[in-house]
């Protein structure tokens, strides 16, 4: 399969309310109060302080922007990505569920939105004004969650009505930006595994003395963390890249069978497995 039937661009954009506001007055009070040189500093208001909604629905947004880059590879600057046809009905699924649950956290904040600006203004104190405030309506409209997936286009398509030499030109320039941008996109799934593989040796590693050995913490994800990755990036090696899929390959075969309780216990079993991580950190060109 080519690279253009086995991928789409998708793009996922999440907006919040920021909910802050320049307060000039304030800022050019405290300039003046501290002798300072108009310009040294802003005053900004968080306009939902003494609550919390707006911020956990920013937070939300965050963790899905995350979720999103982890299951995509980049294409462009901030713009569309690449993600795997055979990671989309998953993906899809798994967008509805947090489209929906979006969707309830910004109809929650919006019913109570006429009781947090009350319950700001009792936080503001002196610093509150009414007029800071959008309506309910134009603050609803400072949320969203957009969703677009399109094909990616072929290697070298130009449709345009140019002259043969200048056209040529064009499709080389474009192969050219196509493959790069293809290079950089599968530079991600190497550094995602180097970067886990990189870690959890370091976590293996004993410490010099027993005491601060002692205060360690192994965690189930330890194993399950390598273990999803493996299964990720079997959709990720879009260009079924063969030392990709076995370096992947050496990680699920080396974390097979691994028990985090033994792990906890045997110091012989942690450096077994950390030497295995460590070989194939030495294998391959990251």
């Amino acid at each position: 399969m080519s690279i253009t039937s086995s991928t789409l661009l998708v793009e996922l954009n999440i907006s919040v309310w920021t909910a802050n506001k320049l307060d000039k007055e304030t800022t050019n009070k405290v300039t003046a109060d501290n002798n300072a040189v108009a310009g040294s500093g802003q005053f900004r208001k968080n306009l939902m302080a003494g609550t919390s909604l707006r911020k956990e629905i920013a937070d939300y947004a965050a963790g899905c922007r995350l979720w999103h880059n982890s299951r995509t590879l980049p294409w462009s600057d901030k713009g569309p990505r690449l993600l795997a046809t055979s990671l989309f009905l998953d993906y899809k699924s798994e967008l509805n569920i947090r489209r929906a649950t979006f969707d309830k956290m910004v109809i929650n904040f919006m019913t109570n939105y006429p009781s947090l600006v009350s319950t700001a203004h009792n936080y503001l104190g002196t610093l509150f004004n009414s007029d800071d405030y959008p309506s309910e309506d134009a603050v609803r409209a400072k949320f969203g969650f957009r969703f677009s997936a399109s094909q990616l286009p072929e290697s070298g398509d130009i449709r345009v009505d140019l002259p043969k030499q200048d056209l040529d030109e064009l499709r080389r320039e474009n192969e050219e930006i196509f493959e790069s941008r293809l290079g950089e996109a599968m530079r991600e799934p190497w550094d995602k595994l180097h970067k886990l593989i990189a870690d959890t040796s370091k976590k293996l590693t004993d410490a010099d003395n027993e005491e601060d050995q002692n205060k360690r913490r192994y965690h189930d994800t330890l194993i399950t963390n390598a273990q999803s990755l493996c299964g990720l990036l079997t959709h990720l090696n879009i260009t079924k890249d063969p030392k990709l899929e076995q370096a992947r390959r050496d990680l699920e075969l080396t974390m097979l069978g691994a028990d985090i309780d033994v792990i906890k216990e045997s110091p012989e079993v942690r450096k077994s497995l950390k030497t295995k991580l460590d070989a194939i950190l030495g294998q391959y060109e990251w």
